[in-house]
């Protein structure tokens, strides 16, 4: 039977701590309740010597110069790097600044990539522009292939093994074990996209070694914030995170902080209900004569499902679907444009249901991961009732009868 367990037990389980978290000392009289928004470039001090020993401390997510974090952000690393398993975590400007902050700190001319052929379309072309431009090569992994195939594809100068989990568009979900076996015995650094599994997968208990998350998504859960998070697990990989950053200029706005830290204290209830709601949607539509397949981690047809089920706690809003093959291109969008409840737009993870097209888009390196054989898209669902949702569909699903 299609998961065992409750799809929303993990995200249950956050909600104690994503209140308790982040917050200012609560043991003074008139203590507010959320920690205050600080805004600013310049940090005075009251000498030159205490200003050249605060700026030693970079590592220790203090506040020294605005562009290097203010409060708000420090505080919000924190809590990241606690959902993640963690030791420390450096918040970026967007998700793809997550993705492509800790390549370019761990990676040099001369050095080869890995990347998984389900990746994030904006992480494969900055593989494909300027990390090659910078003398980076990238090679595609099916993303369910087994050890012996990553290891065929290891390279003495592979220095990195991209996972993304579960993978853009097409969700399958990748054994991150064996992945950090076979990288870690090729000196390469394992990261992984970890956007869909944050506080669902512990990505540090299972060998990764970077943790990648699109803020914009589950924890600010409002669609209206773009930031990024990158999480290790130990000094070394924190330094060199740490120090490229600030290179890079890498930082998020103390407002965008400020609203994801706010996010944060209710995504464990939006989840819970979301995935309970995107699992109730997922199993209706398997059972619409339009659909062929639906791609849902938590659902035993799903690439990967079994890794799902034994290595996550439960799932996420976001799902692809695949049409019959018998349905065009034209009239699945047709079909799309007269959804009235799901808003037609990018991103997802926020409080809204959304539709995406993804048949047409999906570029793969291997037939075996291909492009799905019929007219595809994504759902993201939000926290609206679900028979609504499933109402919308199956009123857009008559066009079909006369689109062509």
């Amino acid at each position: 039977m299609d998961a065992e367990f409750p799809v929303s037990k993990g995200w249950e389980k956050l909600s104690s701590t994503l209140t308790r978290q982040g917050r200012p000392p609560q043991n003074e009289e008139g203590a507010p309740v959320n920690l205050p928004l600080t805004r600013g470039s310049t940090v005075l001090f009251p000498s030159l010597d205490a200003m050249q020993k605060q700026g030693h401390r970079r590592y220790d997510h203090e506040y020294i110069y605005g562009a290097m974090g203010t409060p708000v952000q420090h505080e919000l690393e924190k809590v990241i790097a606690s959902l993640e398993g963690g030791t420390d975590c450096q918040i970026v400007s967007s998700g793809l600044a997550a993705c492509t902050t800790p390549l370019l700190a761990f990676l040099k001319a001369g050095d080869h990539c890995l990347l998984p052929d389900s990746v994030y379309g904006p992480t494969r072309r900055f593989a494909e522009t300027l990390l090659k431009r910078f003398g980076v090569t990238t090679t595609y992994y099916p993303p369910c292939a087994d050890a012996a195939t990553i290891q065929s594809l290891m390279q003495p100068n592979t220095r990195v093994l991209f996972a993304e989990s579960p993978g853009s568009h097409t969700f399958e979900v990748q054994d991150m074990s064996m992945l950090a076996s076979v990288a870690h015995a090729g000196q390469a650094k394992l990261m992984l996209d970890n956007t869909w599994g944050l506080g669902i997968f512990a990505p540090f208990k299972h060998g990764v070694d970077i943790s990648i998350q699109a803020l914009t998504k589950y924890p600010s859960g409002h669609s209206d914030v773009i930031a990024g998070a990158v999480t290790v697990n130990t000094q070394e990989d924190w330094h060199m995170l740490r120090d490229a950053s600030i290179q890079l200029g890498q930082l998020a706005s103390p407002d965008d902080c400020w609203l994801t830290l706010r996010g944060l204290r209710t995504m464990g209830v939006r989840l819970a209900h979301q995935s309970r709601a995107a699992l109730q949607i997922a199993h209706w539509l398997k059972n619409r004569p339009e659909v062929a397949r639906v791609l849902h981690p938590a659902l035993s047809d799903c690439p990967g499902h079994e890794i799902w089920k034994r290595d996550f706690t439960g799932a996420g809003s976001l799902f692809g679907v695949v049409l019959s093959p018998q349905i065009s291109q034209h009239a699945m969008e047709t079909m799309i444009d007269s959804l009235k409840t799901f808003g037609i737009g990018a991103s997802w993870g926020g409080y809204e249901s959304l539709v995406l097209p993804t048949s047409g888009g999906i570029i793969r390196k291997h037939p075996v991961t291909g492009a799905p054989q019929g007219p595809a898209f994504r759902l993201q669902i939000g926290l609206e009732c679900p028979t609504d949702l499933q109402d919308d569909l199956a009123q857009a699903f008559e066009i079909f009868k006369t689109a062509v």
